[in-house]
This record gives C-alpha cells, sequence and structure tokens, in this order.
C-alpha cells in the first residue's frame, strides 16, 4: 500500500457542509471529530472511505470495539439472519435462542476455572454501565462500600465509573499506584517498580492507622488503555490476585477494550493465569453493536430482582453480532495471531527510536499498541524527557493526511493509540507502521515552538 493520500473523488461540499452542520448542532463535549474530521460513507475491514472520497486505515476501531474490522461478512450475516427471522429486537431480559446462543459462545472463551461456577448479568448497553453494576455487586455483596481503583485508570463516564478512573477529582476511592516501567511513580521501574507498588497496596489494606477501611473490591485493567496503553506487569496481577483473596476483597477485572483477542489471549487476564471475581466486558463482546455484560463468581449473586436493570440490555443484533464475533475470533486463533503481528509491529516502532529522539517509549500487549512522545530538548522533572503534547497532536493530523486514522490517549494525551482489527493483514500492518513512520517524520520538521507548546486535550 503507498503512503502517498487518496485523491478526493467526491464533491467536497458535501464532506464540508456535513462536518459545519455537525459543529453547529452537536454539543461541545463532542471528541473524536474534533481531532478527525471525516465523514464516513462505506466502511468494510480496515478501511473508511469518507464522503470525500479519501480512504483512511482504521487504527481506531471503533475505541477497539470493532474486534472484525467494519461489516465483518459474518457479522452481516448474523445481523442479516436476525432480522429476516421475525424474532423480537426488544425483549427487555427475556430468554431468547439469540442471547442463549450468546452466552453459551461467550462462556466457551472464558477461562474454565472461571465460567464453571459463573453468573452473568446483562446491563445497559454501554460499558460504563457494566462497571456501575460490578460495583453495585460487590457492595452489596459485601456489606461494605469503598473501592480500590488505580492511577491512570479509565473506567467510563458515569458518576461511579468515573470517580475510579484517573481523571476523578472529588471521590471517596482510594487510588493505588499502577506499576509502569516508564515514567515509574518510584522512579525505579521494572520488578522493583511492581514490587514497590504491591507491597503499598499490602501495606495500605494491613495498616490499622491507613486510614483506608476494608474496601468491596478492587477494579484494575490488565492493559491501562485511555491512560496510555500500560500493560500491567504478570507478576503484579497475581500478586493483586493473593492480596485481595486473602482478605476476601472481590477483585474486578476491567477487560472492556482487552478482551475478545486484542492483547494476544482472548481475555487479557489469561496473560497471568489469575482468575478475577468479576469480569466487565463491553465493546467487541457486541459485534460492532452495543452491549455490556458483567461476569462473576456465583458466590457474590446476592442481589434482588430488579437490582441492576435496563431498558436495552436485551439487545438481540448485538447479541447476534457477539456471537458470531467471539466464535470467528475462537475459531481462527485470531489472538495468537494478534500476538505474533503486535510484537512484529513493536520491534519495528522501537527500531524507530534510533532516528526519532521524540520517541520516548514504544510498548502494548497484542495489537493494542501505543508510542509515547517526547521532548528530547526540554529538561524534566525525572529521567524521562517531558511530554510533548503538541507534537502527538501534529503526529495525529500528519496520520490523517497519509489516509491513517490514530487517537491519543496517556497522561498529557501525548501516547499515539494503535487498536487495528484483529484481521490486520501483514500488508496492512506494514502499511501502518510505514505511514505512522513518515507522518512522525512530518510532525518533526514543523517549527519547534509547534512541537513543544500547546494546549493539553
Amino acid at each position: 500500500m503507498a503512503v502517498t493520500e487518496s485523491a478526493p473523488v467526491a464533491a467536497p461540499a458535501v464532506h464540508e457542509g456535513i462536518l459545519r452542520r455537525q459543529s453547529l448542532r452537536e454539543s461541545a463535549a463532542r471528541t473524536y471529530a474534533r481531532s478527525l474530521p471525516i465523514v464516513p460513507v462505506r466502511a468494510r475491514g480496515l478501511t473508511i472511505e469518507g464522503a470525500d472520497g479519501r480512504r483512511y486505515l482504521d487504527c481506531l476501531s471503533g475505541a477497539g470495539t470493532l474486534a472484525l474490522g467494519h461489516n465483518h461478512p459474518v457479522v452481516l450475516e448474523a445481523i442479516k439472519k436476525v432480522i429476516d427471522s421475525g424474532a423480537p429486537l426488544h425483549v427487555l431480559d427475556l430468554a431468547t435462542p439469540v442471547k442463549d446462543a450468546f452466552t453459551t459462545e461467550l462462556f466457551a472463551t472464558l477461562p474454565r476455572r472461571f465460567a464453571e461456577n459463573a453468573r452473568i448479568q446483562f446491563c445497559g448497553p454501554a460499558g460504563t454501565d457494566a462497571v456501575e453494576a460490578a460495583f453495585k455487586l460487590v457492595r452489596g455483596a459485601t456489606g461494605r462500600n469503598g473501592l480500590f481503583a488505580f492511577t491512570g485508570a479509565y473506567h467510563g463516564m458515569t458518576a461511579g465509573a468515573l470517580a475510579a478512573s484517573g481523571g476523578a477529582e472529588d471521590v471517596a476511592v482510594t487510588r493505588l499506584p499502577f506499576p509502569r516501567d516508564y515514567r515509574c511513580p518510584f522512579g525505579v521501574g521494572g520488578e522493583r517498580g511492581a514490587e514497590i507498588a504491591a507491597r503499598w497496596t499490602e501495606n495500605l489494606l494491613d495498616d490499622p492507622k491507613s486510614g483506608t477501611p476494608l474496601p468491596a473490591g478492587m477494579i484494575l485493567e490488565p492493559v491501562q488503555g485511555e491512560g496510555g496503553v500500560n500493560p500491567a506487569p504478570d507478576g503484579w496481577m497475581r500478586r493483586m490476585r493473593e492480596i485481595t483473596e486473602a482478605r476476601s476483597v472481590p477483585l474486578i477485572a476491567d477487560e472492556v477494550q482487552t478482551g475478545v483477542g486484542r492483547t494476544g489471549a482472548f481475555w487479557a487476564v489469561e496473560h497471568s493465569g489469575i482468575v478475577p471475581d468479576v469480569m466487565v466486558l463491553s465493546k467487541a463482546i457486541g459485534g460492532s453493536l452495543p452491549l455490556a455484560v458483567i461476569v462473576y463468581r456465583a458466590e457474590l449473586d446476592t442481589w434482588e430482582p430488579g437490582a441492576h436493570a435496563g431498558t436495552f440490555r436485551g439487545n438481540q443484533l448485538a447479541m447476534a453480532a457477539g456471537t458470531a464475533t467471539l466464535a470467528y475470533v475462537r475459531e481462527n486463533r485470531l489472538a495468537e495471531r494478534a500476538a505474533t503481528l503486535g510484537a512484529r509491529m513493536l520491534a519495528r516502532l522501537r527500531a524507530l527510536a534510533a532516528d526519532h529522539p521524540t520517541l520516548g517509549d514504544v510498548r502494548g500487549r497484542g495489537l493494542m499498541i501505543g508510542i509515547e512522545l517526547v521532548d528530547p530538548e526540554a529538561d524534566g522533572d525525572g529521567p524521562e524527557p517531558p511530554p510533548a503534547p503538541a507534537l502527538a497532536a501534529a503526529v495525529q493530523q500528519e496520520c490523517l493526511r497519509r489516509g491513517l486514522i490514530v487517537e491519543l490517549g496517556g497522561r498529557h494525551s501525548t501516547v499515539v493509540r494503535l487498536l487495528p482489527p484483529l484481521t490486520l493483514t501483514d500488508e496492512q500492518a506494514t502499511a501502518v507502521v510505514d505511514r505512522l513512520a513518515d507522518a512522525l517524520a512530518a510532525a518533526e520538521r514543523l517549527p519547534h515552538r509547534r512541537i513543544t507548546t500547546g494546549s493539553v486535550r
């Protein structure tokens, strides 16, 4: 695939008119539309075509929702089959053949020790509602109220989920250090940094003067996505499981973005071998349509009927699309493919660092990749150069100019994130890295003031 721009083949007025009306009518809270001013009209696999006729390689994939890319044939056929059957599309939480097929396939993919003693709760269609359900579940089961969460976390935008996320400001959630090699909170990184983080957590729980009562639960992401693509060390994950299990604190694994093969295992907790008490699932499990559930240890199922409900928790089309997606990923071993291809892409991206000192760190797991951009000429407070948010924004725009859609994340929006579909081909993976490398070089050539200054989104 060439690294050049595609020539527009449609009237620019259509494209510009839609964007103009969006800016006039939609909320100021819109996000992706600001940095990605495109108007998608067709899509298949990795490729999106805009109203202006340009084609893009989509490495955002609905923030990780599209495990099989856009409009995969098995997903379209599953949706069409339900529509053509005359089955009801809205059923609240009634049992249906479509739901039964979905839960059967989902449980077949879950870690065996977890699935054999688990229950499922269908939630409202967004992952944040499933997070809220998980909090309500452990609070009801333990009779306790507090929660443990981690710095850099992202769990959603509703009140309780936002309170447990990294950007919270006025909450009663106890924040714990998340281990990172790059910009380690303790300045050491590696196994030593992870060990200090684990000991901090253990001490906080056991110290009668810590001011922190035993919580209702602990929530963590096996790989922090919005927080900057920070993979949790496997040993640290096992320590968190040991610490919480010894103190009867339910462990909640937020697999909303990491699930369904994204990290190179079907579920990211499988890398460490832990069995959590609760798993929060959304995004890819709906096969591109809205669906969210929690799956949890049966002993926690102390809810009364109606303790957590939602009008749209019976989305039949999403369940059918999700069943098809889960089965396709499982049958075609796409998790293993993500591990192999992701490792290859990480190696190529890391090799760029020799020629690009602005490339501070490349990290990730499977096809969940982050590239942290820095200003190597500026003085920082620690061993790592300071973040370069304006450079990251410039790289994103240069990527878009070259027909590549990427998103930014991390604490200062300085991490370029890649979330391509698991159906990515070798040729497409090469094109993605080539375009990104070209965009980085172009952004670095911009006037220095445009790299080191600018607001953080």
